[in-house]
């Protein structure tokens, strides 16, 4: 795939998804800014990986539920490259239990690490690029944002959230040439699916269509295709990545 620009930042890019989409994406030439709040560890495994690859990588550490945060690293990126040619917001966090046991605090933690920390990055790096008049920008929602799911109020919150706020600055972002799209994955093979007991996995799969959960580098070349050139008539577009579970 074709990109224009040179860079990208990955939030929450040390472990699952958002590692192997900053590994993929670094395929294609991009230097990957590879964002992580706790783990410096993983985070450097990652940007090891990629280097050893011939990719270009960097680490960046940050909570990007928190503003001041955010500026920080967009700072640090612009001063190192010049500003941010794409962005892919994909930390987030689950606090799952069932409505009526969840806490007003269980509630509002998800929300701020999962939309306002996205509205955030949007918003700000919106301002980055409409200087350049470039950009392209890719959210990791969640298939529960479009359908709901019994004990994840809070997350199907977010996550809907989320689907609706790409779709109002992909209006806002067509005119300054930058373009806003989402993801909405299914259920994806990582650690924490791997975790659940066969018999577990195996209800979940007789629902879906394809028999199947996803893996991560379906996911990745998802989001490759939305921020690349391939893509460049393409705004507001919420992508479903669940092998027909929810259409």
């Amino acid at each position: 795939m074709k990109f224009s620009g040179t860079n990208v930042l990955v939030t929450g890019a040390s472990k699952g998804i958002g590692k192997v989409v900053a590994i993929e994406l670094a395929k294609y030439g991009l230097k990957v800014w590879i964002n992580y709040r706790s783990k410096a560890q993983l985070a450097d495994e990652v940007m090891d990986t990629i280097i050893k690859n011939g990719g270009k990588a960097a680490v960046i550490k940050g909570d990007v539920s928190i503003e001041e945060e955010w500026k920080n690293m967009l700072k640090v990126i612009t001063d190192s490259d010049g500003g941010v040619s794409y962005l892919v917001n994909n930390a987030g966090i689950t606090k799952d239990k069932l409505a009526i046991r969840m806490s007003l605090q269980d509630f509002d933690d998800v929300i701020d690490a999962n939309l306002k920390s996205a509205f955030i990055g949007c918003r700000d790096c919106l301002k980055l690029m409409s200087k350049k008049r470039f950009g392209s920008v890719v959210n990791i929602s969640s298939i529960v944002g479009e359908m709901g799911n019994a004990g994840q109020t809070n997350y199907s919150a977010s996550k809907g959230g989320v689907n609706a706020m790409t779709k109002a600055f992909a209006k806002e972002g067509a005119i300054r040439g930058v373009r806003f799209n989402a993801i909405t994955p299914g259920f994806i093979s990582t650690d924490m699916t791997d975790d659940l007991k066969p018999q577990i996995k195996e209800n979940y799969e007789r629902n879906i269509p394809m028999g199947r959960f996803g893996n991560t580098i379906e996911v990745a070349d998802g989001v490759a295709f939305l921020l690349s050139d391939h893509s460049s008539y393409i705004t507001g577009e919420i992508l479903k990545i669940n092998g027909g579970l929810y259409t």
